[in-house]
């Protein structure tokens, strides 16, 4: 029988289902099948042949014919054989044990995975019995129907869900899909995915393979538009080689395999058609892409959407000249700009190269070359250009964006990482660091523990790119950055969200050890705490941190980082321990309501004593092993003979041990917590005794029909009522009529007529009887006799049986109880009792079947030795009651009779008390400082998480203590709204307030606390590291990382502090607006950042150094001036009191002339323009004398080194003679007086043209000013601004 294939998808590869035959598809990355039973650790990677133990099906529960079948289709399976099965013929258990037995080997590089939806295949699981769902409890397998991903998609055919594991989707291997579409037909919306290697011995599947987009290149004229059919998407994977993407592209457009091609990558867009025009290829900025060539789509930064166009050649000849391509600006109404870095072939690489001669002596501004350490060919990997300020000019029609609104394009679930850059991106001192140049001085591309200075290269970049003066761009993607940050962290690769804190605690680290000033670190011993008081605990702190500084030393040292001191002490000795270590971010639990709010019942072991329902409140990261332990605090019993269950449709549904979670229960789950006589043995370090009892669950159920003789299964049973625990001693399980027995002891709490189920005597003196005293009986006036036949029948008084068959004995009417009744034993046939078996952890585990299976007491007498106890683990009891007894005994639709709904409400003093602190604490709210306690708040260590005491010699569940010790001068604060506990469900989304300004920590740190006490009593505290005591230690906000959603999903933002132009920002990935510091305190805060407040500069010795280079900066910008010979600017010769054109541009004055903007040939002092008509010329001097600001400050150094001077070329026509034609627009410049003087530092950096490169606006003749053929176009296009 052939398997019906699959409906067509984006396949990654041609995927086949092999008909019933299902040959194993071999690996390409392995030598022997992917599916065999070779099965190999995950620890050896993906490579790795070694073999373990060989894995076999796990179907226990079939005839040994069928386990000999699967024994010998598993040894010719590792044969490489083809294996033959008949689908139609296996059993739910077989079913069930050969997905799993597929699911349970590992992921090899190269194999074919499917995803599919788990919706569908928890209603498989529910159906097949594997798991239980209270809602679907009838779901069977005919039901079911064939893989389904459609919840997976939208109605536009795009996935939306996370696509996380085991919440949104299930991952089966290819041999696991083929078999549920042989079982359940053909699959809607499958989706296969390849297994990549992720990183060193590290595999993942690809869950968000790249989509992109292909047209086809027509010759449809010079003014036409895009047209034709639509367009049509390939899938690739971003391992796959570029051939593979080229036959990808050009089979999705054509079938026809002998024509020559080649593929043109254009920019972004959306297109109405899949005919795209030779035309328009220059207009798209398209480039040719190379197929010879060893690099993957990855490498390629080819991202998602990305569009090709395939070009194919007609009567042996291309369509078009590609040497007549010239890249240009795409028009931004219709897609997004171009990457401005590409592998060396973007306009500005290619503007470099070209013009790198004629610029190279015009830089006002040298940045430091880098040192040795930085020249290193490790550090230039990464291959990305460096990227410096952009010159447009005054006539360009374009805006002017301000320094530091760059929004960062989403590139396909990256929005974790562009909000964590802005954060970044505007740290001022960072920022200064980075754009000063002086981080090429301090690469230390040689670390190990570094990334070869790559990832501080890609940062420093994109932070040129972030804060260009004079950029027109909006928005920009950081390929290059995401490029090399997978590259060296290959959890971030591939386009899943992530993390944000992550990412910044990765970039930190990764930035210091790049960027590390230690080249080799030594061997430091760390230091003891031996005793003593303030002295002695600072100089601890001290030769702690010294010896950290000198192993590390980088600019996020001298920001980022701080010091806590750890407190151990023993409970048993008090023995204390301390030590500080240093942290580069705090994260800080949030006091929250915590607390695990639900009922218990509770059914104490006494039959006399009333069932009760208990209200808890207990934290919900408790185990049930705490809540025990508050239960039986409460109820006066030992915890260990406490068993707690949870009951589900009338039997128990899952056994909460001591390991389970509180905080893993629903709601509305029902949980009981039984008393036992006693160990529950919920503990995994219970040890079981011989003479251990047995522990039982007890179902009630209606009368099972019986089962036909050719089924290997029960049939399905009525459960009803609460089923009960009943322990049976091991001599009790030698027989049945004992084990009875102790069922009817433990049924009597839960019905009315729990006297009926016993025989009684009215003998005055018995002598070899024991008594059963029932203290919850009273005197009736008439009772009910159950007759043998079942039928119930009211008789006036009291019915006393005695040891002979129908002897009755009827009390007096009116004496009630006789007092001197007593029992015989139990009534008989009140119920069958039946054996269950299939049990595991006192619920049913077998497939298909609510109850598991049914087996006969002969049977279990038959296999048993004489005396053994009939009983064995797993087993269960089932008690069938006849419709007479259940109505008797329990009541008919609305249970009259029984006890179930008698609960009896327990409130405990400490719950009450709870109650109220959790109503006070909500009216309340959280702040940072609560969070700040709480994470400084003295706890006791888990039973898991124990001290090695030295002086116990041996391991204690000791008090631990973190408080704050030194702290940065940047201050990153990391919220933890994500619980650890729960898999990924659980996010906390209170609103916690925290201050924009003046967030005091003084109180908090112990340094400051303990320098104060020392210089009181006339200790030299400079000595000890401890300085500026008297300062306080207030914090002001400037950047928020928020989260918006649920974990492994959601979205990130951010706001920050443009420090320019002292204006707050929302950063929204491209979208990019302006905000309020207000706005950025909201639940979604994630990442806060503060600044100290400080009268001196902060960042030490990084602070040292940036000044450093600023006055190296100043002195080379004065030599240049003084040597500079006075230069005069052109007027207007047909105009007195014309105004100078002070057009910004790249080009710089320099003791060889200056350039000019068209001929790039330099000026001599001989050729100088005439003076102006007032009679004053306009030397370099006098235009830095123009730049004084109102309030009577000049620039700064740096501001006054970065500044640019605009110079006719003599060599082309004389100025304008009308001054409307290239008037200025003045109004762009924004106040030099309080941007330039307040943030000189900053805005020399982001201002200055450290390459020399020309502007794109200069050398564009479109938009020349001084151009003949563009005057009156630049003059229209001034007029419509």
């Amino acid at each position: 029988m052939s398997l019906p294939s699959p409906a067509a998808s984006p396949s990654l590869k041609p995927t086949e289902l092999i008909s019933a035959s299902r040959k194993r598809q071999r690996s390409q990355s392995m030598q022997s099948d992917s599916s065999s039973s070779i099965k190999r650790s995950a620890s050896e990677g993906p490579s790795s042949a070694t073999p373990v133990p060989i894995m076999t099906d796990p179907i226990s529960s079939i005839d040994s014919p069928r386990v000999h079948e699967i024994e010998i289709d598993a040894y010719m399976a590792e044969q490489g054989e083809d294996v033959q099965t008949q689908p139609g013929s296996l059993t739910i258990e077989q079913k069930v044990a050969r997905i799993k037995y597929l699911r349970d080997k590992p992921m090899v590089a190269g194999d074919t995975w499917y995803i599919i939806s788990r919706q569908w295949f928890r209603h498989w699981e529910i159906a097949c019995g594997i798991l239980s769902d209270k809602s679907l409890e009838s779901l069977q397998e005919k039901d079911i129907g064939p893989p389904d991903n459609s919840s997976l998609f939208d109605s536009q055919g795009n996935l939306t869900s996370n696509l996380v594991e085991q919440i949104d989707v299930e991952f089966l291997p290819e041999e696991a899909w083929s078999e549920l579409v042989a079982w359940y037909g053909q699959p809607i919306n499958p989706l296969p995915r390849s297994v990549i290697a992720k990183a060193f011995l590290q595999t993942a599947l690809e869950l968000r393979p790249p989509r992109l987009k292909v047209l086809v290149l027509k010759d449809l004229g010079p003014d036409a538009d895009i047209a034709g059919p639509p367009y049509s998407y390939v899938t690739v994977s971003i391992k796959d080689p570029m051939k593979t993407l080229f036959k990808a592209l050009v089979s999705a457009v054509t079938a026809r395999s002998n024509v020559p091609y080649r593929i043109w990558k254009i920019e972004p867009g959306e297109f109405l058609g899949s005919h795209f025009p030779a035309s328009k290829l220059a207009s798209w900025g398209a480039e040719l892409v190379s197929e010879g060539t060893d690099k993957t789509v990855e490498d390629n930064m080819i991202e998602p959407e990305d569009p090709f166009v395939v070009e194919f050649q007609e009567d042996g000849v291309w369509i078009v000249d590609a040497s007549q391509v010239v890249r240009a600006p795409p028009p931004s109404a219709v897609h997004v700009p171009p990457p401005l870095f590409s592998n060396d072939n973007d306009f500005f690489s290619r503007l470099s190269t070209q013009r790198t001669s004629a610029f190279q002596n015009t830089q006002p501004f040298r940045t430091p070359s880098p040192s040795r350490r930085g020249s290193s060919s490790k550090a230039k990997e990464s291959s990305v250009v460096p990227f410096k300020s952009f010159g447009f000019s005054k006539g360009s029609s374009k805006i002017i964006q301000e320094p530091g609104t760059l929004g960062l394009g989403n590139m396909g679930n990256t929005c974790f990482m562009n909000s964590a850059l802005q954060c970044l991106a505007h740290t001022k001192e960072l920022t200064d660091y980075f754009l000063s140049g002086v981080y090429q001085e301090e690469l230390n591309p040689d670390n190990p523990l570094g990334m070869h200075g790559a990832i501080a290269e890609a940062f420093g970049l994109l932070l040129h790119r972030i804060w260009a003066r004079d950029s027109t761009s909006t928005s920009y993607s950081p390929r290059e950055f995401k490029s090399q940050l997978q590259r060296f962290a290959p959890q971030f690769s591939g386009y899943q969200q992530h993390d944000s804190q992550e990412l910044v605690a990765f970039l930190l680290d990764g930035l210091h050890e790049d960027l590390n000033r230690v080249l080799k670190k030594p061997y430091v011993e760390k230091p003891d705490w031996e005793g003593g008081g303030d002295l002695e605990l600072a100089k601890l702190a001290q030769t702690s941190w010294d010896g950290y500084m000198k192993r590390n030393d980088s600019v996020i040292v001298d920001l980022f980082q701080g010091q806590y001191k750890s407190t151990l002490v023993c409970p048993e000795c008090e023995k204390v321990s301390i030590t500080f270590d240093p942290f580069m971010y705090l994260t800080l639990p949030l006091p929250v309501n915590k607390k695990w709010w639900h009922v218990i019942h509770y059914v104490p072991w006494d039959p006399s004593l009333p069932h009760r329902r208990v209200p808890v409140g207990i934290g919900r990261n408790s185990s049930f092993k705490d809540l025990k332990n508050l239960l039986g605090r409460w109820m006066g019993v030992r915890p260990k003979k406490l068993l707690t269950l949870e009951v589900f449709n009338h039997r128990f549904y899952k056994n909460l041990d001591d390991s389970i979670m509180c905080g893993d229960m629903a709601e509305n789950d029902q949980i009981f917590c039984f008393e036992l006589p006693c160990n529950s043995r919920q503990s995994r370090s219970y040890k079981p005794k011989d003479n251990d009892p047995f522990i039982l669950p007890v179902i009630l159920t209606d009368v099972v029909p019986a089962r036909p003789s050719y089924s290997n299964y029960s049939r399905g049973t009525n459960n009803f009522g609460c089923p009960f625990i009943v322990v049976v001693e091991r001599d009790q399980a030698e027989s049945v009529d004992a084990m009875y027995d102790a069922v009817i002891e433990r049924l009597r709490r839960w019905t009315v007529h729990e006297r009926d189920l016993y025989t009684w005597q009215a003998d005055p003196s018995p002598s070899d009887t024991v008594t059963i005293p029932i203290s919850t009986v009273s005197p009736i006036d008439s009772v009910a006799e159950i007759k043998e036949n079942g039928d119930v029948s009211e008789v006036d008084g009291m019915v006393i049986e005695g040891d002979i068959a129908d002897q009755k004995v009827f009390a007096d009417d009116d004496s009630g109880m006789d007092p001197d009744a007593y029992i015989v034993g139990t009534k008989q046939g009140v119920f069958n009792l039946r054996l269950y078996t299939g049990y595991k952890d006192y619920t049913a585990g077998g497939y298909g079947s609510s109850n598991g299976r049914s087996e006969q007491w002969e049977t279990r007498i038959e296999d048993v030795e004489p005396g053994a106890p009939l009983l064995k683990e797993g087993d269960a009891f089932l008690c069938e009651f006849d419709e007479n007894m259940k109505s008797y005994y329990f009541g008919t639709s609305q249970f009259e009779n029984s006890r179930w709904d008698e609960w009896l409400p327990f409130l405990h003093p400490e719950y009450l008390a709870a109650k109220e602190a959790a109503t006070v604490q909500k009216a309340k709210g959280i702040t940072l400082d609560d969070c700040l306690a709480e994470f400084t708040k003295q706890e006791q260590l888990g039973e898991d998480d124990l001290w090695y005491c030295p002086r116990c010699k041996k391991h204690q569940q000791a008090t631990k203590k973190f408080d704050l010790w030194k702290v940065p001068d940047i201050l990153a604060v990391h919220l933890k709204r994500f619980s650890n506990s729960r898999t990924l469900r659980d996010k906390i989304d209170i609103f916690v307030d925290f201050p924009v300004e003046g967030f005091d920590l003084t109180a908090l740190v112990g340094e400051r606390q303990v320098g104060t006490r020392l210089a009181q009593s006339g200790v030299n505290i400079n000595e000890l590291g401890i300085r500026d005591v008297e300062e306080p230690l207030i914090y002001d906000l400037y950047a928020v990382d928020e989260h918006m959603g649920g974990l492994g999903g959601g979205h990130y933002r951010a706001y920050a502090l443009n420090h320019v132009t002292e204006q707050w920002y929302h950063f929204d990935d491209s979208y990019v607006t302006q905000s309020d510091a207000s706005h950025a305190v909201n639940s979604n805060a994630y990442l806060l950042f503060y600044k100290r407040r400080s009268n001196a500069p902060l960042g030490g010795k990084t602070n040292e150094k940036i000044e450093e280079a600023s006055r190296k900066a100043a002195a080379e910008m004065e030599e240049e001036a003084a040597a500079e010979p006075e230069v005069q600017l052109p007027t207007p010769p047909s105009e007195s009191g014309a105004t100078p054109f002070p057009f910004p541009s790249t080009q710089q004055p320099s003791n060889a002339g200056y350039l000019t903007p068209q001929s790039n040939t330099r000026s001599t002092p001989t050729s100088s323009p005439p003076p102006l008509d007032d009679g004053d010329p306009t030397t370099l001097e006098t235009q830095s004398d123009d730049l004084i600001a109102e309030d009577g400050l000049t620039l700064c150094p740096l501001e006054l080194a970065s500044h640019q001077f605009d110079f006719p070329d003599p060599s082309v026509r004389a100025s304008p003679t009308s001054s409307v034609e290239v008037e200025p627009d003045y109004d762009d410049d924004p106040p030099r007086s309080s941007l330039f003087c307040a943030h000189a530092n900053i805005d020399s950096w982001v201002g200055s043209s450290q390459n020399g490169l020309p502007s794109p606006a200069v050398s564009d003749p479109d938009i020349n000013p001084f151009s003949d053929m563009n005057l009156q176009k630049s003059a229209d296009d001034s007029m419509d601004i």
